[in-house]
């Protein structure tokens, strides 16, 4: 999660997703595009959850930011193996973060 000091809005994307049977390739590309959502302009950071339903949420500075990261090639790619290989279902939401908190305090 983004800490106090991240300006405000800033936005969340949330990615949950139910995989499917099928691995080959996918641990690699997962990472691949961690790193290179990483190096995106706009990307502030990043929280996953692992279970029978996985989330990533991406939190970025701007919907520019979002927009440029949906459209990046090598990320395009990955989202088509995705629909074609990997998952067996996913949702995307994209939320305005107005506040955030934590415990303890960051």
């Amino acid at each position: 999660m983004p800490g106090e000091n991240v300006k405000k809005p800033y936005y969340a994307v949330i990615f949950t997703s139910t995989r499917n049977d099928e691995d080959e390739g996918y641990a690699e590309m997962a990472e691949e595009m961690e790193q290179l959502a990483r190096q995106q302009e706009g990307f502030i950071s990043m929280d996953t959850a692992q279970g029978p339903t996985n989330i990533t949420v991406c939190y970025w500075t701007s919907l520019e930011a979002i927009s440029a990261w949906k459209h990046e090639v090598r990320h395009r790619h990955a989202q088509k193996l995705g629909k074609s290989k990997w998952y067996r279902n996913y949702s995307v939401k994209v939320c305005k973060v107005e506040k955030d908190y934590s415990f303890p305090e960051l």
